[in-house]
């Protein structure tokens, strides 16, 4: 299995947070890691009901089981009215269900962008504080404000934010070895 996985919490075919996973990813050289679209991963909205009825999905239990068998996650959220968007939830009400400690071990990147000047920051600090009741460990953070005007031909168009972006990625690397 990959030893990084990456990903945006965004199921949108124009997820702008997944472009930022997707250069991120660019990035990663003498690495072995897989990137998930999440727009291939439709769960529908968690119910105690459901989860009785019907259990967990297979493509569920994969996810999960990604997620454990990776050292890192590489992680960009989306922000819908200043939290993380229902999709995200949801994947994270599914999953801690399936496994609450469904993070235990995994060193987590996390990254947020927008288009607007906080760069996601309400889901990214609502998302900062629940990623560690789960198991997981933030050990390197990055947001990217004005999307559209920092983002240009699949990079990071800002030479501060790309340096500070670098810094946060070697940053989590180093926690891998």
């Amino acid at each position: 299995m990959a030893a990084i996985l990456a990903f945006a919490g965004s199921n949108s075919s124009t997820s702008i947070n997944y472009r930022l996973v997707q250069y991120t990813t660019s990035l990663l050289e003498n690495q072995e890691f897989r990137q998930l679209n999440m727009t291939r991963y439709p769960f529908p909205m968690f119910s105690e009901d459901d989860e009785k009825q019907k259990g967990y999905s297979n493509s569920l239990v994969e996810l999960k089981e990604d997620i454990q068998n990776a050292k890192g996650l590489i992680l960009s959220v989306n922000e819908h009215n200043g939290n993380p968007s229902a999709y995200f939830k949801n994947v994270l009400d599914w999953l801690s269900r399936l496994d609450r400690n469904f993070l235990e071990g995994t060193k987590v990147f996390l990254m947020s962008t927008s288009g607007g000047k906080r760069g996601g920051k309400g889901a990214f600090e609502v998302t900062k504080s629940l990623l560690p009741r789960f198991g997981g460990e933030v050990v390197a953070t990055f947001s990217l404000p004005l999307f559209y005007e920092n983002f240009e031909n699949e990079s990071i168009s800002n030479e501060e934010l790309k340096k500070e972006h670098a810094v946060a990625l070697t940053t989590f690397l180093e926690t891998l070895k």
